[in-house]
C-alpha cells in the first residue's frame, strides 16, 4: 500500500532551485560546484535527489520537469553576480 503524504509537487529546498536554476542555465555539475561553493560530488549529488523528485531520467530533464509540475521557469530569476552563461 502506498500513502500519498502531500499533494502537489515535491518540496524543493533553497539550495535544489539554486541547482535547477544553474543547470536550467546549462551549468555542469563541475561548474555548479564551483558556483555554489561545493564539491562535484555534492553537485552531483543534489542533481540525483532532484531526479528522483521530478521523475527524470536525465540531469538535462531537470528544469523542463521543474517547469511542468511547478508551473515556474527555473530562468526567471537573475543567476546573481558573475558570468550569465557558462564559459564567459
Amino acid at each position: 500500500m502506498i500513502t500519498v503524504l502531500h499533494e502537489g509537487p515535491p518540496a524543493i529546498t533553497d539550495r535544489q532551485l539554486q541547482v535547477i536554476e544553474l543547470i536550467a542555465a546549462g551549468y555542469s555539475n563541475e561548474e555548479v560546484a564551483k558556483r555554489l561553493g561545493i564539491s562535484p560530488r555534492t553537485a552531483k549529488a543534489h542533481s540525483d535527489v532532484l531526479r528522483q523528485k521530478l521523475g527524470c531520467a536525465r540531469r538535462r530533464q531537470i528544469p523542463s520537469a521543474y517547469r511542468t509540475l511547478t508551473g515556474r521557469d527555473p530562468l526567471s530569476k537573475s543567476l546573481g553576480a558573475g558570468p550569465s552563461a557558462p564559459g564567459d
